[in-house]
């Protein structure tokens, strides 16, 4: 499970369609409908938060607005509206190191949306998140390849 802190507009289809998949897998967890999940990482964040339920409904609807803008036809009526009260933070560290994941990823699946990542230079957040100063998050798998990469 990856629930991207950076902004959706950077996943491929591919990616976009597992971010809603996956999305809707946390608020299923956070709603207490599956036992799989309950203490992964992604979540987690996501629990230690006031108010869980509606963070990831946000969170989803972030996505579902992405999705809209590419004229895909997720279900709106699986997420609640929510008005954000409450933001997430994250590290610059964990920010950076998703873009490279994200664009190591589409070296192999999408040369195309690769090649839109390569003339971004102010990475945006899912504004479900505020940016902090820091390290790649402690609770990140990280690839230790990727920390080597520039870029």
């Amino acid at each position: 499970m990856r629930l991207w802190s950076i902004h959706p507009k950077y996943m491929d289809t591919k990616g976009l369609l597992a971010l809603w998949r996956e999305g809707l897998l946390a608020k299923a967890v956070l709603e207490g409908k599956t036992r799989g999940y309950c203490s992964h990482p992604q979540v987690s964040r996501f629990r230690k938060a006031e108010n869980p339920l509606a963070l990831i409904n946000a969170y989803l609807f972030f996505v579902f607005r992405e999705a809209e803008k590419r004229g895909f036809n997720f279900d709106r009526s699986k997420i609640k509206e929510e008005i954000l009260k409450e933001q997430i933070p994250v590290s610059k560290g964990q920010r950076d190191y998703e873009f490279k994941l994200l664009k190591n990823k589409l070296t192999a699946r999408d040369k195309t949306k690769l090649k839109e990542l390569t003339s971004v230079s102010r990475i945006e957040l899912n504004p479900l998140f505020y940016l902090v100063e820091g390290d790649v998050e402690c609770w990140e798998k990280v690839h230790k390849d990727l920390l080597k990469k520039s870029g």
